[in-house]
């Protein structure tokens, strides 16, 4: 990956619905050579895929719990990794070296529709020995863009 790879992933980060016109213009590259490397960065797998950024609360989830698993055993991981995977209101989830096992975020409406999900859904998820959730008081920094021009740091 070079410079224009990085120049082009940084301006998809900010904005995902730039014309590739504009795009080429911005990196100063023909028009189809843009396109030939944003479509290279796809097949590669460097660009996952292309959303929207949606306001969690202005959307009906207002409550945001990040929770910590830990399992039984290690011989569940692949049964729990699975299960997650089903669960929409599971934004994120990252297994951890150490414990606890797993790091995940999850939405809901409030603390009730929070609490009914515990209930019926994330307490009985295979393999879960522990699960600690704490509540998201506020949002610091948003999901951002990957720093993928390089600065120098002063």
């Amino acid at each position: 990956m070079d410079r224009i790879d990085r120049e082009i992933l940084a301006l998809l980060q900010l904005e995902g619905r730039i014309s590739f016109t504009e795009l080429a213009g911005l990196v100063q590259l023909s028009l189809s050579s843009c396109q030939r490397r944003v479509r290279d960065l796809e097949a590669r797998g460097i660009i996952r895929s292309y959303r929207a950024v949606v306001d969690a609360a202005s959307a009906g989830f207002g409550f945001e719990v990040v929770a910590f698993a830990t399992l039984t055993r290690p011989d569940v991981l692949d049964e729990f990794d699975a299960a997650i995977s089903h669960v929409p209101e599971i934004i994120e989830a990252q297994r951890l070296f150490g414990e606890p096992d797993y790091m995940i975020r999850i939405v809901a409406a409030d603390r009730e529709a929070y609490q009914k999900l515990y209930d019926k859904v994330l307490s009985r998820l295979p393999g879960v020995q522990s699960l600690n959730s704490t509540i998201v008081m506020k949002e610091v920094i948003a999901s951002r863009a990957l720093p993928v021009v390089r600065r120098s740091i002063e």
